[in-house]
Parts: structure tokens; sequence; C-alpha cells
């Protein structure tokens, strides 16, 4: 493992999937049934499940890792092996750029969840924006054989999106906190967001 990588899994990581099960606790239903739409390692899938035990949680990824913190079911990356409804609420953490259709993933979270969908992503807007996240990415990812096809959208193609798909904006946090200072000056700069969407 590369330097980057002891760095990245000893202090990005266990920082980065606290604050973001805090973000999903604080905006799913109480009660509810969740997919967790390419829950990656499932870190962040078990720590959203001991913050809120009374949600059901499923979690769905592409590859499957043999360290997972969590039973994953596998997925195509492309439809969820679910009928129309099956769940209260759908997440999707830093997938959705990922995904070589985000449109039609971000629709087939529409069609199994019945109240809400919470995306956590990443905004493409300012001086260096795509460069910058291209880079994030290569080095989280590159190590795991996750694929980086660099969609990364602005706000207002979010936005789009969203409306494309009728879903409405309950709320949205651009201030997620992923990095500590000094690494919040380059990592972060406006360029995450959590969403939660009302279907």
């Amino acid at each position: 493992m590369t330097l980057f990588g002891v760095v990245h899994s000893r202090y990005v990581h266990p920082r980065r999937t606290d604050v973001l099960s805090r973000h999903l606790a604080e905006l799913l239903p109480r009660d509810a049934t969740v997919v967790d739409i390419g829950a990656g390692d499932g870190l962040v899938t078990r720590k959203l499940g001991d913050r809120r035990p009374d949600l059901e949680l499923t979690a769905l990824e592409v590859l499957i890792r043999p360290d997972g913190h969590v039973p994953v079911r596998p997925f195509d990356g492309r439809r969820v092996p679910y009928a129309d409804g099956s769940f209260d609420a759908a997440v999707l953490v830093d997938v959705l750029h990922h995904a070589d259709d985000p449109l039609r993933l971000l629709g087939e979270a529409r069609r199994v969840a019945r109240r809400a969908i919470v995306v956590k992503d990443e905004l493409a807007e300012g001086i260096g924006a795509r460069r910058t996240l291209h880079l994030m990415e290569r080095l989280a990812n590159t190590r795991h054989g996750i694929s980086i096809p660099a969609t990364f959208w602005s706000r207002a193609e979010w936005r789009s999106a969203f409306a494309r798909l009728d879903l409405r904006v309950e709320e949205w946090r651009d201030r997620v906190g992923l990095y500590p200072f000094p690494a919040s000056l380059v990592f972060e700069r406006g360029f995450h967001f959590v969403a939660l969407l009302a279907v």
C-alpha cells in the first residue's frame, strides 16, 4: 500500500465515514427500510446502523470487498435488483459520479424508494474543480479497482437531474465537513454536498 493509501485508510476514511453516517442519520426518516446503493466497504452503512438502530438497512455494491463491514448484495451498477417501491428510502454516497449513466442510476433509486433519497456527491464548480475532483477520486479509489468516469456535475446540472426525475430538494447541505484543517483548504472548497430528496 502506498503512503497515501496508509494515510487515507487510517485517518481520512474513519473521519469521512463518521461524518457521512451522521449526515445520513440526521436526514433519513424514522423506522425506515433503506437501501444503500454502492455501499463500498460498508463502513458508512454499519456506522449508520449504529447511530440509527430503527433503520432496516440493505447494502448493494458492484465490487464486493472481502473486508466488508456489513453483508453486501452484488448488483450490476445499473439496475437495482428490487421491485418498485421496495424501500422507504435510498442512499447514494459518492456513487453517481462513478456511474456510466448517473441519471439512470438515480432513476433506479427513485423507482425503488417510496419516500426519500439521500444523495452525497461532488460539485464541479470553481477554478480547477474538475481537475481536483478527478485527482481526489484517483487517489482514493484506484487501489480498489473502482471505475472513475469523472462525471462531475455543477449545482445547476444536479438540480436539473433532480427535476427531470420529479425529485424535490427538501434539504441541501454544502458544508459537509469531511476533511480537517488544513486538508479542507484543498479538498473541501465547496466540492461536496448532501441532499435530501422527496420522492
